[in-house]
């Protein structure tokens, strides 16, 4: 077995603490026959530190498109000539969509806005919006609202929001190379006042957006010394008329190395699939993943591509008993 592998057993699976971004290079690096073995690693450290239930989350979009913002990867923003135009979601419908998530079984409900950061009308919208679902739907509320002042994270702490996702979206060295509208420290600041606030933090990213395996590795230790409590991991879905829509999809293995290098570098982290899993991965890789350290999923369509259809996902689950975590009554 690879001396990093055997490092990792002992650091990680026994010991609880995650491999530098050192560590995590060499596991990004290892030759395909070893991918199994790191994989089993990752599975084992996942079921150790976080146990086996798998956290479900499902979408929505309260205001799509039309964003003033210029990620190279997304067909939201207004600047590209994407084909997402800006639309608002009524608070029935927001309600609805609620519904329907839950009925999945999924304990978690995101509500997202392709934006810089709220304004007041967002704001206002997003408190009535938490209100009815809290009203009429048993599901954790999280929101997605771009980049937050010190006042505005306040305010959703009041409404109830327990979870605040805030993408770095990928490292700090090519942040640049990917974002030219705002910075990476913008979004750090936005996730330590989310922190402060006693939001659980949700932050992760894309990959495949033209990094280096040495800036993958950078970007994963990034954030565990963030230490977020959840991580979406995405694979690029090249979106058409962005300027990344011609890149090529990452191959499959190189996914599954980067599943279990973050994993062992974040051994009691939510680790989450999200977009772009169907066409990196397929139907077996996906379940390699569940194999080798995921434990949460985004069920059905995200929020400018379609995902795998939440019965897919679920009879997945079932098949290799791992338990859909049961909604937490002390949030």
């Amino acid at each position: 077995m690879p001396e990093i592998l055997d490092q990792a057993r002992k650091q990680v699976l026994e010991n609880g603490v995650g491999l530098d971004q050192a560590g995590v290079l060499a596991v990004l690096n290892l030759p395909d026959e070893h991918l199994p073995a790191a994989l089993q690693l990752a599975h084992e450290v996942r079921m150790r530190w976080c146990g086996p239930e798998v956290e479900v989350e499902g979408i929505v979009s309260l205001k799509t498109g039309g964003c003033p913002e210029d990620c190279h990867f997304c067909s939201q923003s207004g600047l590209f000539a994407s084909p997402v135009r800006s639309v608002w979601l009524d608070i029935p419908s927001l309600v609805e969509a609620a519904k329907q998530t839950a009925a999945t079984g999924a304990t978690e409900f995101c509500i997202v806005a392709a934006v810089r950061g709220p304004d007041a009308r967002l704001m206002t919208q997003m408190r009535e919006g938490v209100a009815a679902i809290r009203a009429e739907v048993d599901i954790q509320v999280a929101a997605s609202l771009g980049m937050l002042s010190q006042e505005q994270v306040d305010e959703l702490v009041d409404m109830g929001v327990h979870r605040y996702n805030h993408n770095l979206e990928t490292c700090r060295s090519y942040f640049p190379n990917v974002v030219t509208t705002h910075s990476w420290e913008e979004r750090w600041e936005t996730l330590r006042m989310v922190r402060e606030s006693g939001m659980e933090v949700c932050c992760g990213g894309i990959l495949g957006l033209g990094e280096t395996v040495e800036q993958r590795a950078e970007f994963a230790a990034q954030l565990a010394e963030l230490d977020p409590h959840e991580v979406p991991l995405n694979f690029l879905n090249p979106r058409p008329g962005t300027p990344l829509g011609d890149r090529p999809v990452v191959e499959g293995k190189d996914a599954l190395r980067a599943i279990a290098a973050f994993r062992l570098a974040m051994p009691r982290t939510i680790l989450r699939y999200a977009g772009g899993r169907e066409i990196t991965l397929g139907d077996l890789g996906t379940r390699d993943g569940l194999l080798g350290g995921i434990n949460a999923v985004i069920v059905g369509n995200y929020l400018t591509t379609l995902g795998r259809p939440a019965t897919a996902d679920l009879e997945l689950l079932e098949d290799l008993k791992m338990p859909v975590k049961a909604l937490s009554a002390t949030l």
